[in-house]
């Protein structure tokens, strides 16, 4: 893989942390599978304590090093700042997936869509991470309104410019790929998803299901409420009203006469101070998008 200079068709960005062991074959499989594209290869070295930048480097890979672990996130941010392609590739370097699906997913960008995301038919994760990962994706389709079938992907390839636009959103954790699904789909760019098979990892996974996964749900929260606050705001709004109806009509029962207390009081005004906030917020997030647009 040979150091390119001047624009390049694609930009393959592979985030690192002590991945020695499964970075060779990842490698390889990328220079057999983009021998005809013009492309170049980033490995962002995310202070790696082997020798994962040595390896890359021998490979012909424009090494980019993190003088100490900064996040998986953060190293994906680092390689789509230097990538040169106007297209951006974003795979594992742990060989999960196969770079053999690479130019499947390329075909299928075309000219019309914003970015295709390797959606996982089969893998190694155990039942509680597969169910997380369920919950996840429903909660992200439903704030998105679009069916997600995939939510923490990191097989992807993505428009550049597009991917640049929300640099500013994506967290340094593993969780960047729901936040660049979701911020692409909020901002009305399309995405599609296109089946692959995940494969066994080289080395233990990094990440943690109770620490990483309560970042997920925040991070869905995050970009529903800065792309589409009534999303959440009202259906918390109508879970309020409705239980203060609900409290209303039970004491109303029970006594044989209507009772206004403190509490349903109390829920019909959060529902209304819930619906008139999600209100503020949208006009908020719409102002705040338009103003990104024009940047």
């Amino acid at each position: 893989m040979p150091e390119a200079s001047g624009p390049l068709a694609l930009s393959v960005v592979l985030p690192a942390r002590d991945e020695a062991a499964g970075l060779p074959a990842v490698l390889a499989g990328l220079r057999a599978a983009l021998g005809g594209i013009a492309h170049e290869v980033i490995v962002v070295d995310d202070g790696s304590a082997d020798a994962t930048g040595a390896i890359a480097r021998e490979a012909g890979a424009r090494v980019l090093r993190h003088p100490y672990p900064m996040g998986n996130g953060a190293a994906v941010k680092a390689g789509i700042r230097a990538a040169r392609g106007e297209v951006v590739a974003l795979l594992d370097a742990d060989g999960q997936h196969d770079p053999a699906d690479l130019p499947r997913l390329l075909e299928a960008l075309g000219p019309e869509w914003a970015m295709v995301v390797g959606a996982r038919t089969s893998g190694q994760a155990g039942l509680h991470r597969a169910l997380a990962n369920r919950i996840y994706s429903g909660l992200a389709s439903y704030v998105s309104a679009t069916p997600i079938p995939d939510l923490t992907s990191g097989f992807r390839v993505v428009r550049r410019d597009a991917a640049r636009r929300f640099l500013y959103m994506l967290p340094n954790t593993f969780s960047y790929p729901s936040t660049l699904t979701l911020s692409l789909l909020r901002s009305g760019r399309p995405v599609r998803f296109v089946p692959v098979a995940a494969r066994p990892r080289a080395g233990a996974s990094k990440i943690r299901l109770l620490r990483d996964g309560s970042r997920f749900l925040l991070i869905i929260l995050r970009v529903a409420t800065a792309f589409s606050p009534l999303r959440v705001f009202l259906p918390a709004s109508f879970l309020s009203l409705l239980g203060g109806g609900a409290v209303y009509g039970w004491y109303w029962w029970r006594a044989g006469a209507p009772m206004l207390t403190n509490g349903i009081q109390l829920l019909w005004v959060l529902g209304a101070l819930l619906f008139f906030l999600g209100l503020l917020a949208e006009q908020v997030a719409s102002l705040r998008f338009d103003r990104s647009e024009e940047g």
